[in-house]
């Protein structure tokens, strides 16, 4: 699927690829020695068809952030460009914006799935005639036409959930939030809505994606940023940040129990042998397979962190460090 996009606008970012850039971001709340810091010098970018996810522990500084972005919350210090144009300062800035936020009601449950996108491309000044149009689009990109007159109370929580995707799309925005966008849904529907996020950022949106389910934010990002106590602690390419914290060891399952001779032999390279396992934390790989030769080999996996290691690694050296 691959969903029109408006024109670019001639912003003020020299990048014209770049969809969200948020500087030094910073925002308080309180006063004197009740003064808190919610954000601290926090800054992202998103190119157009890219997806960041934005992790972070509860009361991180997450939501503010993207409620800065969002022109909901006015920042104390720093800017927010959305495809060029300022949301604290222009409104049609918050014409290039969709948004899917979990906790809040993103769809009237009265209202058909039509009736629904009509409604909220109508707030976002998009002519009925218009929105009917895109509106049939999506819902048979989405799978949902069959459901055009469903009250939205009746469909399942994975068809809602890829309604409000859709509502969220109906005036074409340059950047999406996306905030726990499979919570709560099946197996099934959770693929489904992956899908859809994929295909939403090759069709050029950028998407920042918010989530405690880590699995689904290395699924889907391009990139990660995670902050902490208001700052960011780490932001790279995802397969880069994890591969950092993937080490090289290696553990090969036998199919059958691994004799004396050989144990000593892989205990003189540095591993471990239990049984019908072995456990090797080097890169001589190729001198262990000629120790192991000629037993069956069952199984050889290399050790590899996921984003869910990286998240805890990252949260637990920094909270053992000076903040």
């Amino acid at each position: 699927m691959t969903l029109p996009l408006p024109t670019r606008s001639t912003g003020q970012l020299p990048e014209n690829n770049i969809t969200l850039d948020a500087r030094h971001l910073k925002k308080s709340y309180g006063r004197g020695k009740q003064r808190f810091e919610a954000v601290r010098d926090v800054s992202l970018r998103i190119c157009a068809g890219e997806v960041l996810a934005f992790l972070g522990p509860n009361g991180a500084g997450k939501t503010t952030t993207i409620k800065m972005i969002g022109g909901l919350v006015r920042p104390d210090a720093g800017q927010v460009y959305i495809d060029g144009l300022d949301p604290h300062q222009q409104s049609m800035a918050l014409k290039r914006v969709g948004a899917v936020l979990e906790g809040n009601r993103n769809l009237y449950w009265r209202l058909t799935p039509l009736e629904n996108i009509e409604y909220f491309g109508g707030l976002r000044q998009v002519p009925r005639k218009v929105a009917r149009r895109r509106g049939e689009y999506l819902l048979e990109q989405f799978g949902l036409i069959d459901k055009r007159k469903t009250p939205v109370q009746k469909l399942s929580r994975g068809m809602q959930q890829k309604l409000a995707i859709a509502v969220a799309l109906v005036h074409q925005p340059m950047l999406l939030l996306l905030d726990e966008p499979t919570l709560g849904l099946d197996v099934e529907a959770s693929e489904t809505v992956k899908t859809l996020v994929r295909e939403i950022a090759t069709g050029g949106c950028a998407i920042l994606l918010t989530t405690h389910q880590l699995d689904v934010a290395e699924e889907l990002s391009d990139r990660v940023a995670i902050i902490r106590q208001g700052k960011i602690i780490a932001e790279q390419p995802t397969h880069a940040l994890i591969k950092q914290f993937s080490g090289s060891a290696y553990r090969i399952d036998c199919n059958q129990p691994i004799d004396l001779e050989r144990a000593k032999k892989i205990m003189i390279l540095g591993g471990t042998v239990t049984d019908s396992q072995v456990h090797f934390p080097g890169d001589a790989l190729y001198e262990l397979l000629d120790i192991l030769r000629p037993l069956p080999i069952r199984e050889i996996r290399q050790d590899r962190a996921d984003l869910t290691d990286v998240f805890l690694s990252l949260i637990r050296d920094e909270s053992t460090g000076p903040d």
